[in-house]
């Protein structure tokens, strides 16, 4: 069962005035603010947040301070796309970022839906994933955390194709993601200020270390300018299942115990503390444990959890943006970089033995 969605009363302003546009209700000049705000009952900052998120959307065209917004005229006429999402992993594992997604898609009048296989249930296979395109009837596809092959693939396809995640940069791709490079690199060196030199980084993308992309170079660059030559250690190939991860983590404790471990996404980092908890290693007292994304269970952790925190609203906000652009024809290829940070948490201490 998909989570209720409860709507704020900018969400409800935007709708209705989404709509309201779409009917073609004011023409060309917008009414003021204060007159909107009036005549729907809200209060004036409310009616300004729902208008700059609608200029955003490319649906109205501010004009500077003291003057009235101009309805795009061509926002009546556009073509709403039928939108195939080809997630990471199946529709039923994942997160609400995506339900928050669709939802808004809908919003604008578009028709999403999920693909019938995930890129994990195709393996990453390009060959895979061309037949699967071919076989979906879709106007644009929004294709999540995908590899370089696979974006490379898409790019050269005439269907949009918008890279949510993922290894796009200067790919002919519009895309979006939080820049992790900085925020991964600070919480490198937190955790070699404290003494730390066996850090292992442990995701979920089958890549040769050699051919390591933006995020695991910023890892291994951030180690080789403080004196340590990185190896398959320090980020090792696994088996992307259940299985395979602990198999990794029992692997690494057999003969040279890690005195940190980076973990990406929060399910890993959970299943990695409840491994280790078996055998006996906590933390912080005999691992630091950092997780590369945010979680909603870590506000309740304690001790707390060292993180990378990133908003993904601006992400989904730039999604549903190049939705608009691509219904009126027009090419939209932008990529875009959201801002990420560490935050330190109590899982991270002085490097033990």
């Amino acid at each position: 069962m998909e989570p209720l969605r409860v709507w704020t009363a900018t969400e409800q302003v935007v709708a209705w005035l989404r709509q309201a546009l779409r009917r073609g209700e004011w023409g060309g000049r917008m009414p003021g603010g204060n007159r909107l705000a009036a005549e729907l009952g809200v209060g004036r900052n409310t009616m300004q947040a729902a208008l700059q998120l609608l200029e955003q959307e490319g649906l109205l065209e501010p004009q500077g301070a003291g003057r009235r917004r101009i309805a795009v005229a061509d926002c009546q006429t556009e073509h709403l796309l039928r939108v195939a999402i080809l997630d990471y992993e199946p529709a039923a594992l994942t997160g609400g970022y995506m339900f928050e997604l669709r939802l808004q898609l809908e919003e604008a009048g578009h028709r999403p839906f999920y693909a019938a296989k995930s890129l994990q249930e195709l393996g990453m296979d390009v060959r895979r994933v061309a037949r699967l395109v071919a076989q979906t009837k879709a106007d644009a596809w929004i294709v999540c955390a995908a590899s370089r092959e696979v974006l490379e693939w898409f790019a050269a396809q005439p269907v949009p194709t918008f890279a949510l995640f993922g290894r796009h940069n200067g790919l002919p791709l519009a895309g979006v993601c939080p820049d992790m490079v900085p925020a991964l690199r600070a919480a490198t060196r937190a955790l070699l200020a404290l003494g730390h030199r066996r850090i292992v980084l442990l995701e979920r993308r089958d890549i040769p270390t050699m051919e390591a992309g933006r995020f695991e170079r910023g890892f291994l660059d951030e180690l080789t300018a403080h004196g340590i030559v990185p190896s398959p250690y320090n980020l090792p190939e696994w088996d992307d299942s259940r299985e395979g991860f602990h198999r990794q983590l029992d692997e690494l404790y057999r003969i040279t115990p890690p005195t940190a471990l980076i973990l990406e996404q929060g399910f890993l980092f959970a299943a990695a503390q409840q491994h280790l908890a078996q055998m006996g290693i906590l933390a912080p007292q005999h691992v630091s444990l950092v997780c590369t994304d945010p979680d909603p269970t870590f506000a309740w952790c304690q001790p707390t959890i060292a993180h990378i925190r990133y908003d993904l609203r601006p992400a989904l906000r730039r999604v549903v943006r190049w939705a608009a652009n691509v219904s009126r024809g027009k090419q939209d290829r932008r990529q875009t970089f959201t801002k990420a940070e560490f935050v330190p948490g109590g899982t991270i201490g002085p490097a033990k033995g």
